[in-house]
Formats: C-alpha cells, structure tokens, sequence
C-alpha cells in the first residue's frame, strides 16, 4: 500500500472513530456469537433466535432485504414488549397502554414466559406466512400450544395473541405495503407504489449524480437486474421518530455542487478497494452479510444479544434491550431511505465509470483473488459477482446510520460504551474461490463497531466515505433523541401512538 493511500485509509478511519472512548475493560472476553445452554436462555433470547432463523429462511427465499426486515424483526419486538409489559408494574404497551396491566399475583415469570410466546408466535407468523411450520415446530418444543388462539386477556396466551394482532393491524397500513395492497403496487407484499423509475438506465450513464441500476450475475450465469429497493420506505411511519424526513441529511457533493470533492471521494474508494488486506477483505464480508444476510436489524440485534450474554441478563432486561435495538434500527432505516429517496445519489460504481471513462485504473480482479489494472467500464467492487452493489441510492449509508443509531442505543442502555467482543472469521470466504486465512477482528467499544461497519463500505467499493461519515453521524443523532422516548415505554409515561 502507497503512503498516500495508507495516510487516507488511516484519516477515514480515525474520523469514523473519533468518538469511541475506549472503556478500562481489561479483556477482549467475549467471543462473538456464542450462546448460553438453551436452559439458561429466557424466553426474549430464544425467540430472537426463532426470529433470526425464521428471517434468514426468508433471505434464502427471496434475497436479502434490510428495510423489510427491519420491519418484521420491528414487529417482533413490539409484540413480545406489549404482552410482557402487561406483567410489568410500570410498563406500557405500545397499542394499549397500561390497558392490559395484570394484577400484582399474575406477574410470573411464568405468565411473562407464556405471553411472550404467543405474542412472538403470532407476530412472526404474520410477518414470515412462508415460514408457519417452522415458527410452529418451535413454538411446540418450547412447550406451547400453536392451536391456541384465546383472546381472554385474563390469560397470558390471551395478551400474547391480543398484543401481537394489534401490533399487525397497526402495521398493516404504514406506509410499507406490507400486504401488497396499496393502489400503485403490483399486489406482492412490500412492492412500490410510488412509481419510482432511475434516471440512468443500466447501460448509460445519463446523470452521474443520480442512481444507477446494475446488473448482477447468477451462479448459474444468468442476469437480472433489480429494481430500487423499497423506494417508498421514507413513507412509512416511524415508531418514535415525529415523521421519516426529521435527520434528513445535508445535500452531498454532486458534480454540480462541488465536483473536485465527488472526484477525490470517487479515488478514494478505488484505492481503498484495490488494497484490501486480507484483514480489511474479512471487515467487509463481516459487515456485508451480517447474521445470515438478516441485515442490520439482525446483525445489531445479535450484538445485543452478545451483551444480554456477557451481563447475564434476565428476561425483563433482554426483552426491552431487544425492544429498544428493534425500533431504533428500523427507525434509522425509515429516515436513512428518505434521504436516499430525496437525494437520489450515485454509488462508486457509476461514478469511477464516469471519472475514469476510457481509462485504466487498478482493481479487484474478481473472484480468483488479486488486483489488474482494467478499463474503468470493467470496475468491480469487492463483492460476489450475484451481488454487485445493494440496489438502491448511496447517500446516506444504511449500514452505517443503522450501525450509528444501534451502537449509540447500546451505549445508554448498558450505561457504557465498552462492547469487548471478538469476531473470528475466515478471510474472503464469501467472496473469493481462494484457500481463506482466518482474521481476529477486535470490537472494543459499540461505537468503534459502528465506524468499523461504516468504513467497511467506503472499502468494500459500495459507497464514498461521505455516505457513510454523515450516515454514522446521523445514525448517532437519531439515538439521541430517541432514547428517551424509547425508555418512556418501560418507565410508564409514553402515550399510544394514533
């Protein structure tokens, strides 16, 4: 690596670092993603893990979508929060309030147990339809009854049902099309209906700061193009956020505004892409595909669940610790996609074409592994050839508001930002046909973790650095403000949301 390069690689990433105290923790002691016996688990952990596997079945089905699946492991927060907080002395539910407040006998760990199965069931099953038999393969070895559908709220399989279907009626009409219903929409569930189409068709170039579809490759060698990505997601409702476009971000450079800054970020990201270590390639795999391609939600949830291990936490911790995480990664991505859906941004694959046309430059040579110098119509970004790019506008960074937003919450929920995790993985595994060397990569505080996740983008060839910088940055400004109005809901002073 160049001194110049190797100068901006360490400028970018100590900006994104800058506000990551790094804790008096002694240890690295937690190994990422490791689980406690299954009988020690409470009820919130083991049916986070039902949602994490009932989600990645989903990917598998039809392809990784982050905003859909902010939105149904959102669902499953809320439900599993409403029908515990009916067993809380304090708590209110998110539909109902205190309406639902059992008696000072009634509130068991067994009852919380019980209607926290039925409230995750029956949100799941309305969320992930494809996925019933598995949802009700667990549900029956967890020791419950999937056939029961009481809606006595004098019973915890009652407040379970009641709280979940509520939570779906709320949710049915959003704003996200859910059902596939809205006028506009072609009937599948969480289809457009806006109407949205690019500026620049996949071959050509016709505005260098609009967005671009790409073209992907099968590993069968067939193509397909994909559409932008749930362009109406800026119209959804948040659930603490006053309305989607409240953190919209300040206009990015464009070839208009200020066209020397756009070119210095677009070279930027060809060098950084063309000098992956094998260490950097393992950040930008890590962070690309998450927990099984659930996405942010997922990755950031499964980072709250590392701390629900390291602080031994108890059900009632866990289950507003998974709340907070689920609301707030899925409001980070209603506000980020505004911005995309405003702004409307090219990523660095449009933009090295358009810099670079009928030059050379150095990049990853594909999945063989190393770097040749090609024409810039042949740049490619460090990622599998069936997923070239995530199809939708660059600015701001989802990865990295998502990231800012979730780290900030998990920093005021445990009161530090110390995260002391370790994450072993093998490098370019998912990438590159190569034998994969293995990399410790070291996650010291929530916030590092977070500029860790958004400068894995600016490395990887998805975004410029400025899509993640100011999405981070964002990300951190949303957890701010919503925090205590996340915590209103445990604390007994939030009000039910028209």
């Amino acid at each position: 690596m160049s001194r110049t390069s190797r100068a901006a690689l360490a400028a970018f990433a100590l900006s994104a670092c800058a506000e990551s105290p790094r804790a008096p923790a002694p240890e690295y002691a937690l190994t990422r993603g490791e689980h406690v016996p299954f009988a020690e688990q409470n009820e919130a952990y083991r049916w986070l893990d039902v949602t994490q596997e009932a989600c990645a079945r989903d990917v598998e089905r039809i392809g990784a979508k982050p905003t859909v699946l902010s939105h149904q492991m959102m669902i499953w927060a809320v439900a599993m929060f409403d029908a515990w907080a009916a067993y809380d002395e304090r708590a209110v539910g998110s539909r109902f309030g205190g309406e639902l407040r059992r008696p000072l006998a009634e509130r068991t760990t067994a009852n919380k147990r019980t209607a926290i199965a039925y409230a995750s069931y029956r949100a799941l099953c309305g969320v992930l339809p494809e996925h019933v038999a598995y949802l009700r393969e667990r549900m029956v070895a967890f020791g419950f009854d999937p056939d029961d559908r009481s809606v006595d709220t004098s019973t915890p399989q009652g407040i379970g049902n009641v709280t979940a279907q509520a939570v779906l009626d709320y949710r049915a009409h959003d704003g996200s099309n859910r059902l596939g219903d809205e006028p506009g929409g072609d009937g599948t569930p969480y289809s457009d209906y806006t109407g949205y189409q690019p500026v620049n068709p996949v071959d050509r170039i016709v505005d260098p700061d609009r967005w671009q579809p790409i073209t992907f490759t099968r590993p069968d060698g067939t193509k397909f193009t994909p559409g932008y990505l749930t362009p109406q997601w800026g119209m959804v409702k948040p659930f603490v956020l006053e309305s989607p476009a409240q953190f919209r971000a300040e206009p990015p450079p464009t070839t208009r505004t200020d066209d020397a800054k756009l070119r210095e970020q677009t070279d930027l990201v060809l060098r950084y892409n063309a000098e992956l270590t094998d260490e950097q390639k393992a950040i930008v795999e890590f962070m690309r595909d998450g927990p099984r391609s659930t996405g942010q939600s997922g990755h950031w949830l499964r980072f709250a669940q590392d701390v629900s291990r390291r602080d031994h936490n108890g059900l009632d911790a866990d289950v507003k610790l998974y709340f907070a995480i689920a609301v707030t990664a899925f409001d980070a991505f209603v506000s980020c996609w505004e911005t995309k859906r405003f702004y409307d941004t090219s990523r660095p694959w449009t933009l090295v074409r358009h810099y670079h046309a009928g030059q050379k430059v150095r990049g990853w040579a594909g999945p063989q592994g190393g770097v040749v110098e090609m024409a810039a119509e042949e740049w490619h970004p460090y990622s599998p050839y069936v997923f070239v790019t995530p199809p939708f506008p660059g600015y701001t960074s989802g990865h990295a508001t998502v990231s800012g937003a979730c780290a900030k919450v998990l920093e005021l929920f445990t009161g530090s930002d110390w995260y002391g995790a370790v994450e072993v993985r093998p490098c370019c595994a998912l990438t590159e046909e190569k034998s994969a060397t293995e990399a410790r990569l070291v996650l010291p505080t929530f916030s590092s973790t977070s500029a860790l996740a958004a400068q894995s983008r600016a490395l990887g060839g998805y975004h410029i650095p400025i899509d993640n910088d100011v999405g981070l940055r964002i990300g951190r400004e949303i957890a701010a403000w919503s925090w205590p109005r996340i915590r209103a809901y445990w604390d007994g002073t939030a009000k039910v949301r028209p």
